[in-house]
């Protein structure tokens, strides 16, 4: 996951308002994004009348700038000190020929500073400078007061939300995800339209669960680099009474998805853990795709490529790793609470405590000696997002929905990996889901991003997005 954050700013100008407002406001908000650890490309007073952008000679000169760092830029901030020219804004926009989020910030005046010599009138000239972008054609996000001082508190909540959001974006377009293994016959809910997400920027590389296995017989128990693997997953979890071959088993086969997803450059994976894996290598894959997950390379189970998909915006939102779960029970006859499950390949990091045990579900039907691999445990208690994100092959688009909830200590007595969720007005967002026709699948993280993921996925992709009691 990229961690450093490079914004392209456009300080906005009109020229009979107060030089100084200008001089002043881009050097407060340039320190403010350092201290925030952003990059930034910006003109400077070397560049344009005080780094500015005012005329179309300016707007120019920041497109031709941006341009040059194309490569680097995430997303565009514009400030406007004072009302700024909103064509000016829209055209070094358009002439740069980014495609990246767009953040539209504003000075708040001052009651005390309405004289000719202090007055901005940003809250207008955010108005115009909006007005335009849209005339334009061009997507942006606003910060969560019409204006804010860079030197508050709301304004660097703003810029790090805006940095999630390009996060996701910048991640989703070009994503690319492994498919292990083909779709287990059971599974008609993990169907997914591969063009479909191609059109929108994310590709799937598919391998053949025999390719896997192949390269998994052509290394020794011995050599160093499985012996190292079963050492990172003693480290990881608690294996007390699993046999040591399952141990080496399970470390040649995270090597093999390792250096397979090295060689194509892979953010996720979708795993065929159900039921093949158990019955040609003798354990599940839940360890070693938990592992994966903790390590922010998100890895779905069944095949679930779109689900994978899921996990990976959740996890480019928060910056934690995430989890594939089954919308699997109703919590006594309280409404709004429900049981979020899986067998499990949670990462641990989701987990309160966690320990490898046997596959509960499919011991019996593969031999419990072939079922090793298992991270069990309770979800640890706290707020959360959930996401599930689906190809619609009728309209041909991607649809998705995100929401809020918060995993509680209610009592559970259970296997597998679980926990009792709290989410307001459950049975609405139920209801969304099977008429719809969403999969029984669902990516939470331990972290409250829907807001980034709404408007990333809704106004930046363009995804048909319903966001659960999101106003």
């Amino acid at each position: 996951m990229k961690t450093e954050m490079t914004l392209g700013v456009i300080v906005g100008n009109r020229g009979f308002f107060p030089d100084h407002l200008v001089r002043e406001g881009r050097e407060e908000v340039l320190a403010v994004l350092a201290q925030q650890g952003f990059q930034v490309i910006a003109l400077g007073p070397e560049d344009t009348p005080l780094g500015s952008v005012e005329t179309r000679q300016d707007a120019g000169k920041c497109a031709d700038l941006f341009k040059q760092h194309a490569d680097q830029i995430d997303g565009i901030l514009v400030t406007l000190p004072n009302f700024g020219d909103e064509r000016a804004v829209a055209e070094t926009v358009k002439m740069s020929g980014l495609d990246v989020p767009v953040l539209v910030h504003a000075f708040p005046d001052e009651p005390a500073k309405m004289s000719i010599a202090d007055r901005r009138d940003s809250f207008c000239g955010k108005i115009s400078a909006c007005n335009n972008l849209a005339q334009y054609g061009i997507p942006y996000s606003l910060t969560g007061e019409h204006t804010v001082a860079p030197a508050s508190p709301n304004f660097r909540e703003d810029l790090q939300w805006f940095g999630a959001v390009c996060r996701v974006v910048g991640g989703l377009r070009g994503a690319r995800i492994g498919a292990i293994g083909a779709r287990p016959a059971a599974f008609n809910t993990v169907r997914y339209s591969e063009r479909i997400l191609e059109a929108n920027g994310i590709s799937v590389e598919p391998i053949d669960l025999s390719e896997i296995l192949a390269r998994i017989d052509k290394l020794e128990d011995a050599a160093a680099n499985v012996q190292e693997k079963v050492g990172a997953i003693r480290e990881y979890v608690s294996t007390e009474g699993v046999p040591e071959a399952a141990l080496v088993k399970m470390a040649k086969l995270a090597l093999v998805i390792d250096e397979w997803m090295a060689e194509n450059e892979l953010d996720a994976s979708a795993v065929q853990c159900w039921t093949s894996i158990e019955e040609s290598l003798g354990v599940v894959p839940c360890t070693v795709m938990s592992m994966m997950s903790n390590k922010l390379m998100p890895s779905a189970c069944e095949v679930d490529v779109t689900g994978a998909v899921g996990m990976y915006a959740l996890m480019l939102a928060s910056g934690k790793p995430s989890a594939l779960l089954d919308w699997n029970n109703n919590y006594g006859d309280d409404p709004d609470k429900c049981v979020l499950f899986h067998c499990s390949n949670l990462p641990k990091d989701c987990l309160a405590e966690v320990r490898m045990s046997q596959h509960d579900i499919l011991g019996d039907t593969v031999g419990r000696e072939n079922s090793y691999g298992t991270c069990v445990g309770r979800i640890k208690s706290g707020p959360f997002t959930f996401a599930r994100v689906s190809t619609d092959d009728e309209a041909g688009e991607i649809a998705a929905y995100v929401g809020e909830g918060t995993f509680t200590d209610d009592p559970l007595d259970t296997f597998g990996g679980a926990g009792v969720a709290f989410i307001e007005n459950l049975q609405d967002l139920l209801w969304y889901i099977c008429a719809r026709g969403f999969e029984h699948h669902v990516a939470i993280t331990h972290a409250t991003v829907a807001p980034v993921l709404i408007e990333s996925m809704q106004n930046y992709l363009d995804w048909d997005v319903y966001g659960h009691n999101m106003e």
